[in-house]
């Protein structure tokens, strides 16, 4: 049987559901000895401020039980280096590309995506406005619902490509944000960014990131961002979603899917296999054929769940 794997997020048309999440893949280059860039659905660059960013001192990662911390703080090469040096050698490599995009006020956010303008090479543009990795910017906007709305306004007018917002799952309500952002002009959700944590050195009495706290990403964040996706699919149901949080396997996949994600972001996996990504895309044909899904998109926001019960007394 022939599997359609081809998913619509609004006018965002992809080959497949399967792409990386920002922050782990690099500008994709650095993993096209491991993957056809081409073959992935979509890939979400690093970071791009408006000038090159050192991030922070390290230590900058340290490994979890279920996972890592990071607190990279967003190092990047700056927009006018990715366009030169970057980004037409991933045309060229027929790579899918979401330019994500960050900054510490709404100007830089405004100036990098102008610079972007309507790229024909870019596919969409990423708002990172749930990095809790910088003193500023990033969650400043992604956790209070009103600034989130002016942010996504503001740069809506500066481009005509898709505009997808990153949500942070460390904002009170999710989908108060998720709503604010869709009313503002966003045409996509990607979610979740990772949770603010913290890990300790025992014998300094220090904690093992430079930055104090960092990310916590990894398969530790699935069932949360599962959630979440599931309840901004219910209170959003039009809106399109990459969902993202832990995912590994197929079944990691499939889970994101049928809770209410139009596709996913492959994130912190990366790390331990560069090769996941490619491998995620054979294995959702390989499980659709068997299973006898002819097009991936049955399987999207298809969770059936019961009722809950009132209290019972004794």
């Amino acid at each position: 049987m022939s599997v359609d794997l081809a998913v619509k997020l609004g006018s965002l048309k992809l080959r497949n559901p399967i792409a990386t999440a920002s922050g782990t893949f690099g500008y994709g280059l650095e993993f096209a000895s491991f993957v056809n860039l081409k073959s992935l659905g979509a890939i979400s660059v690093k970071g791009l401020s408006l000038r090159p960013c050192l991030g922070n001192p390290p230590p900058r990662i340290c490994e979890t039980d279920a996972g890592m911390l990071n607190a990279i703080g967003l190092q990047n090469v700056g927009v006018e280096a990715f366009l030169s040096e970057k980004l037409p050698e991933l045309h060229r490599l027929g790579a899918t590309v979401i330019a994500n995009v960050w900054g510490d006020t709404e100007e830089d956010y405004e100036a990098v995506i102008t610079r972007l303008g309507d790229d024909p090479r870019l596919a969409a543009i990423e708002l990172n406005v749930s990095c809790p990795n910088v003193v500023k910017g990033g969650m400043v906007f992604g956790n209070d619902p009103q600034a989130l709305a002016l942010l996504v306004k503001r740069v809506r007018a500066c481009t005509r490509l898709p505009l997808i917002v990153k949500l942070s799952p460390n904002a009170g309500d999710v989908v108060a944000t998720a709503a604010a952002a869709v009313e503002a002009g966003a045409d996509i959700l990607s979610m979740i960014n990772t949770i603010v944590g913290l890990s300790i050195d025992l014998e300094k009495r220090e904690p093992k990131i430079g930055f104090t706290t960092g990310g916590l990403s990894g398969p530790a964040i699935r069932p949360i961002a599962l959630r979440m996706v599931w309840e901004v699919r219910r209170a959003l149901p039009g809106v399109p979603i990459f969902g993202m949080g832990g995912i590994e396997t197929v079944e990691n996949v499939l889970e994101f899917l049928i809770a209410g994600a139009d596709a996913i972001q492959v994130g912190t996996a990366n790390f331990r296999d560069p090769t996941v990504s490619g491998r995620l895309v054979r294995d959702l044909e390989k499980w659709c054929d068997r299973n006898g899904v002819e097009k991936v998109t049955e399987l999207t926001a298809t969770l059936k769940t019961r009722p809950r019960p009132e209290h019972r007394y004794a």
